[in-house]
């Protein structure tokens, strides 16, 4: 019910195609980078998709959470127009139901431009390089974690839209934790636990362990940030 709710708000927004068209074009990125300077790459002794998300993934990582940012503050900004949040409190539905309906689409729309990035990839591999079966599942698995790790900035930024009212607040603190993010060195691990810093790592070419953890602290933060969600909505709701 909360996930269908949310859709058709998200029907008078530029949600959908925001999403789309961010996340075509971050897939543009590693093309346009092969066709300037594909001489850079082709002599390196890796994989396709190693050499590929190495070159590329810093850019690419960069827009998509911006574009998470965007999209949260957009959400809740429908919520909060009119004080149409206060009116769908006296509906018998929990507030917190809202926020993980929220984030259900947002996982969802993650899920599509990281599909789309990852045919990117795959063209790239295939017409640079040589696209077999270990290939695509290198794709596959790299993505995938991408997609795990990229969810606590998804929960981060959809907590910060919850707390401000003011759309250009949200988007304006979203704004600086991805910039944050982007000056946090990658290979120290403690510092790439920052929620909007978890997108940049690559799972190509990182040690299993290391991974590992990395997936581990990412599935700690969403745990983490769902619950002082529904614990900030509870505080907030004593005080109205």
């Amino acid at each position: 019910m909360s996930f269908s709710l949310e859709c058709k708000k998200v029907k008078r927004t530029g949600f959908t195609p925001a999403f789309l068209s961010g996340g075509l074009l971050t897939a543009i990125v590693p093309v346009l980078n092969m066709a300037v300077r594909s001489e850079n790459y082709l002599g390196l002794h890796a994989t396709p998709v190693q050499i590929l998300m190495d070159a590329n993934w810093q850019m690419m990582a960069m827009l998509n959470i911006l574009l998470i940012v965007a999209g949260a503050c957009l959400m809740y900004h429908t919520e909060y127009a009119d004080n149409a949040i206060q009116r769908m409190c006296t509906l018998p539905i929990k507030e917190s139901k809202l926020f993980f309906g929220k984030v259900t689409l947002m996982a969802l729309m993650c899920i599509v431009i990281l599909a789309i990035e990852a045919a990117s990839i795959a063209f790239c591999s295939y017409h640079w390089f040589e696209l077999t079966d270990e290939v695509w599942i290198e794709i596959m698995k790299s993505f995938g974690y991408a997609l795990l790790l990229m969810l606590p900035s998804a929960f981060g930024s959809l907590f910060i839209a919850s707390a401000c009212k003011n759309m250009w607040v949200s988007l304006g603190i979203g704004v600086v934790c991805v910039f944050t993010a982007t000056m946090l060195p990658t290979k120290n691990f403690v510092l790439s636990l920052f929620p909007f810093a978890l997108p940049f790592q690559i799972f190509a070419g990182t040690a299993e362990n290391t991974a590992c953890n990395f997936m581990i602290a990412a599935v700690a933060e969403i745990i983490i940030i769902g619950i002082a969600e529904v614990l900030f909505l509870k505080v907030r709701r004593s005080f109205e």
